[in-house]
């Protein structure tokens, strides 16, 4: 059927217009250089930043001369590779990542739980808005004394305070996300009968999942951070002593090109972390489902 047929007669142009070809939509693309596509993807961009970063590093530390004060990303570099290849920045990492994830897998557990009932009844919703309101301004690293004397030295001290410094952020964040779930699907989990745990399994949790993950991401940033400022500031309290022991015992000794590698390997867990780990599981999960973009 044509257009005459559908509106009647049209002006000349019009029809023109309308009988117009079909055109290619791939003649349509304009053709782009190989390097426009590589800075397309995020990664090739912060490299870019990361070596940018290394560059200032490098000429800030020539330009003052003092190694003793700031090592140059060279000399960073070398010590950075001499710790790795004796094996006792690894043994020191393996240490802080075992003690990590105990505090932080038990936390989040705990935050779950607490959200959970918190959802579930009136008293825990009191209970949870009661506890994050008097311990989540609290710091970790306070507890720690108290932790020792409670434990004793060994890894329960820090997961204490790892746990506490999970526990809390993960709770709000998680909570939060609960409560935005949309009324709709609530009463679509209530029409098919769910309740208690199966309804926040099968409703909540998936509909609160970016906010979840971001909880997630909290949660481990605070305890990774919490970890080796325990570690810096009590020493081997873990009993075998971490990344945050390596620092301190280098900074004692004045080795300070020790000192940045230690540091060095503490930005690039949290960056392998957050870059691989996290972003992996968003990838597969909320983004892939259209939840976020």
């Amino acid at each position: 059927m044509s257009v005459h047929d559908l509106r009647g007669p049209v002006d000349p142009r019009v029809d023109r217009f309308f009988d117009l070809p079909p055109v290619d939509v791939r003649e349509l693309k304009v053709a782009r250089s190989v390097g426009q596509r590589l800075w397309d993807q995020s990664v090739v961009r912060k490299t870019v930043i990361l070596l940018l970063l290394v560059v200032a590093w490098e000429v800030v530390a020539r330009v003052q001369n003092n190694p003793l004060m700031l090592p140059s990303a060279m000399e960073t570099a070398s010590a950075l590779w001499h710790g790795l290849a004796s094996g006792v920045l690894l043994a020191r990492v393996s240490a802080s990542l075992s003690v990590l994830l105990k505090g932080f897998a038990l936390g989040a557990f705990l935050a779950l739980a607490l959200t959970t009932l918190a959802v579930s009844t009136r008293i825990g919703r009191d209970l949870l808005t009661t506890l994050t309101s008097m311990f989540s301004p609290l710091p970790a690293i306070a507890l720690l004394p108290l932790a020792l004397l409670w434990f004793g030295l060994g890894e329960a001290s820090l997961i204490f305070v790892l746990v506490h410094s999970v526990l809390w952020a993960m709770a709000i964040n998680i909570h939060a996300g609960f409560q935005g779930v949309s009324e709709t699907l609530r009463m679509a989990g209530r029409n098919y009968g769910l309740k208690g745990l199966r309804y926040v399994a099968f409703i909540l949790i998936p509909a609160a999942l970016p906010a979840l993950l971001a909880g997630l991401k909290i949660g481990w940033a605070f305890a990774w951070r919490t970890l080796i400022a325990a570690e810096l500031v009590f020493g081997a309290s873990s009993g075998k002593g971490g990344l945050g022991w390596y620092i301190f015992q280098n900074r004692n000794e004045l080795y300070t090109d020790n000192v940045f590698a230690g540091l060095v390997v503490v930005i690039v867990i949290g960056l392998l972390v957050e870059n691989i780990i996290f972003d992996s599981v968003e990838r597969l999960t909320v983004k892939r489902w259209g939840m976020v973009r």
